[in-house]
């Protein structure tokens, strides 16, 4: 870690503790040259792996893009985009996986935009599950009538 005071490329860790989100690191560090402190926070870097293999960090935003075109025309406010987004990432971070394939990403996606609005989650999964036929969409109905689990 370099220092950002004087550049030294060796610092000292004073103090380690858990963030208040619970979800970072944040670290007290002193430079031995210049003796002045500083404070650094450290959060998993979290990254999705395309089926092609190309690795890119992972984005909320481009979650959420997505999960708009799936909404468009529908009763779904930015509000309730942001937070879906949120959750998504909330549960990706959750799984402890620095890693984590596209495929899971969208799997991820489905739960929540089931319970926001079940014709966008029509639109998206007939996207991410490569809808072939309107006996697909069938399938799909049918599960949807199906109540879903809740784990409390």
């Amino acid at each position: 870690m370099h220092c950002p005071f004087c550049r030294n490329t060796d610092t000292r860790v004073l103090d380690s503790r858990v963030a208040e989100d619970g979800k970072s690191i944040r670290r007290r560090r002193q430079c031995p040259a210049c003796e002045r402190r500083f404070t650094t926070l450290e959060q998993m870097q979290l990254v999705v792996v395309k089926r092609s293999g190309v690795v890119e960090p992972f984005s909320r935003e481009k979650v959420i893009t997505g999960v708009a075109k799936a909404c468009k025309g529908r009763p779904v406010s930015e509000t309730d985009l942001a937070r879906l987004g949120q959750q998504v990432e909330e549960t990706l971070r959750a799984s402890g996986q620095a890693e984590i394939p596209a495929d899971e990403v969208g799997l991820t996606i489905l739960g929540p935009l089931r319970e926001l609005d079940a014709v966008a989650y029509l639109r998206f999964a007939s996207v991410y599950k490569n809808f072939d036929s309107v006996d697909d969409f069938s399938e799909e109905i049918q599960t949807l009538r199906q109540p879903t689990l809740t784990t409390h």
